[in-house]
């Protein structure tokens, strides 16, 4: 009987959990005429990363496996250049400043397999374009909850301490010394006044303890916060939720309405995620079911907010202050009037910004990556 001789061939149509490889067995024969090359070199899929900051772990993971290509500038890739350079790729890396919506699919074409997001939330991408042309969609949980939790309490702080103003005074002062009496309690320089419905005013920074903070969106990240914030001697946790939680039992968090929760929290804190019923949820008639001492904090979605009716309630002083991790768009305009309020602490979408969770994030976006094109399970898939 004739040896027999296998080519090994790069099957471009590759389907979730088949092999990418299909063995082809042809006979002795074939070879004598010419029509066979024993090992026919296997061109590597098409990788466009749409930022340059991919820890060089990430960076090592790809490079043997995928021909990369990536925007190299410090600012989000410009759409035009987005729809350009996806075309014929195999593979997408991109982030929350990235819209991929129908228009840069069709660009991509039929080659593209996946798209891995260095992000929890996905609502940049048009999900049901990609379960309809069979893309896969891996995102990043866990990974930045720790992160965001402590850049919430941060910013919680930042914003009822009034610590951006009191830096302000600093500089502001220059040369001249300030004597620590310029800072406390009774000083016009950083204390605001605080007027409730009765009347009555209270003058000074608002502190945690004793207070009622309320939570809405007790998911990995909310969870977190109420377990960072508990030794600052806070009375009372709050959620609300469509359903009891067992871990809020355990954290000891109350589940109530969303009218009760505002009603009764100094703190309000946005953790849930953006959908079509959540999407500018925070509107006029939810800042004025607030007290009109109460801190609103947002570091879920720009888009859960109604800007214009947090500018009139800041403006107002229908509610104390806000701050303000995400935002619509972002970056927001240099004029755009939030960023004008002086009780408004506004960062630029640094929730996940820490070193470990960066990294932590791109690699569990290369593994989404590498699984979704070689047809093995995502670590973190979406779709």
């Amino acid at each position: 009987m004739l040896p027999i001789y296998i080519r090994l061939i790069f099957n471009r149509s590759v389907k979730r959990f088949q092999n990418p490889f299909r063995i082809n067995v042809i006979h002795y024969n074939s070879l004598l005429k010419g029509s066979f090359v024993c090992l026919s070199t296997m061109p590597k899929p098409k990788l466009y990363i749409t930022r340059p900051d991919v820890p060089e772990e990430g960076i090592a993971m790809l490079q043997d496996k995928f021909e990369i290509k990536m925007w190299p500038g410090k600012s989000p890739v410009p759409r035009e250049e987005l729809i350009k350079q996806v075309k014929g790729v195999d593979a997408l890396f991109c982030y929350l400043t990235d819209k991929i919506d129908e228009q840069v699919l069709e660009s991509a074409g039929p080659s593209l397999k996946v798209i891995g997001t260095m992000s929890v939330g996905y609502d940049h991408i048009n999900v049901s374009q990609l379960k309809k042309k069979g893309i896969k969609l891996g995102i990043t949980p866990d990974v930045l909850t720790d992160a965001v939790a402590e850049l919430s309490v941060g910013l919680l702080l930042a914003t009822s301490r009034r610590l951006f103003e009191a830096h302000q005074e600093i500089l502001k002062a220059g040369s001249e010394p300030l004597s620590s009496s310029q800072f406390n309690v009774d000083s016009s320089v950083v204390c605001m006044t605080i007027r409730d419905r009765a009347g009555t005013g209270q003058r000074g920074q608002v502190g945690l303890q004793n207070s009622t903070v309320g939570v809405v969106g007790l998911g990995r990240i909310g969870q977190e916060i109420v377990k960072r914030l508990k030794p600052f001697k806070v009375t009372r946790f709050l959620y609300c939720g469509r359903s009891d939680k067992t871990e809020a039992r355990e954290i000891g968090v109350s589940r109530v309405s969303l009218d009760e929760l505002l009603a009764h929290s100094d703190f309000v804190i946005v953790t849930c995620a953006l959908t079509p019923d959540t999407k500018e949820m925070f509107n006029d008639s939810l800042f004025e079911k607030m007290k009109s001492s109460a801190i609103f904090i947002n570091v879920s979605r720009g888009g859960v907010v109604d800007q214009f009716a947090l500018q009139r309630a800041l403006e107002s002083k229908r509610i104390l202050a806000a701050g303000l991790d995400v935002m619509t768009p972002e970056p927001l305009p240099p004029k755009h009037p939030l960023l004008q309020l002086s009780n408004c602490v506004i960062l630029p979408h640094i929730g996940s910004a820490t070193i470990q969770a960066r990294k932590d994030m791109a690699l569990l976006t290369v593994k989404n990556i590498i699984a979704g094109v070689s047809g093995t399970p995502m670590p973190a898939p979406l779709c």
